[in-house]
């Protein structure tokens, strides 16, 4: 499903769709601090967003492996994720997960020791990086212990947003709240019955017959 709705990126623009206060499925999105006040969700630290931190890091450093290492490990584990939901298996085979696993910490312990934390709050981005990957390893690491649900990135909500920040970019913002909120809510619509195999076509052409789509209803059993 695909819901989008016009508010500021803030904590209240969030609640404001009425969905994330009591999510209680896992969220996957980048390290933005407002998704960390949802008590009832789980999270997935995009994998996207982090690779391209440790790009920007093997950049910075270039004569440092360990970017290069939590790198490789994280794309490596997402491969045996795919292959394992691919096989139909709920978990990567242990004997396919170690040595990843092993070298994402080894990464980041050794990029730890090269950076100790300095007096104060402010520290060097490196070191918030890898921070953030040792605290928060099991929300990074979730999408491989849950290879048949949790993604490694949260591309296709960005694949959503794509067409609105195209028709800001060609046509500017709209001319009223109300206009932009319709506007969203037909983007809505569209893109939520193409992810159940309907065209663009179809949809509007239920919309305007009668026969409007309405997604399928999830029972508890």
């Amino acid at each position: 499903m695909t819901l989008l709705g016009l508010g500021e990126r803030s904590r209240q623009g969030a609640n404001s769709l009425g969905i994330l206060p009591e999510f209680r499925g896992v969220l996957v999105h980048d390290s933005l601090s407002l998704y960390n006040g949802y008590p009832h969700a789980r999270h997935q630290l995009c994998g996207a967003h982090l690779v391209r931190e440790l790009t920007a890091a093997a950049e910075d450093h270039p004569g440092q492996r360990w970017p290069v290492q939590i790198r490789w490990a994280l794309a490596e584990l997402n491969k045996q994720a795919v292959k394992a939901r691919e096989s139909g298996l709920t978990e990567i085979p242990p004997e396919r997960s170690r040595i990843y696993l092993e070298s994402f910490h080894h990464g980041i312990a050794v990029g730890l020791s090269l950076y100790p934390r300095a007096p104060g709050r402010k520290q060097a981005p490196a070191r918030n990086l890898l921070e953030r990957l040792r605290d928060r390893a099991a929300d990074v690491l979730r999408f491989a212990d849950f290879p048949g649900w949790v993604p490694f990135t949260n591309n296709t909500g960005e694949r959503a947003l794509r067409p609105v920040k195209t028709q800001v970019k060609i046509s500017g913002c709209h001319q009223s709240e109300d206009g932009a909120a319709h506007w969203l809510t037909v983007r809505s619509y569209l893109d939520s019955a193409r992810k159940h195999g309907l065209s663009a076509f179809e949809a509007i052409h239920r919309a305007f017959t009668g026969n409007l789509w309405m997604p399928p209803v999830a029972l508890n059993a």
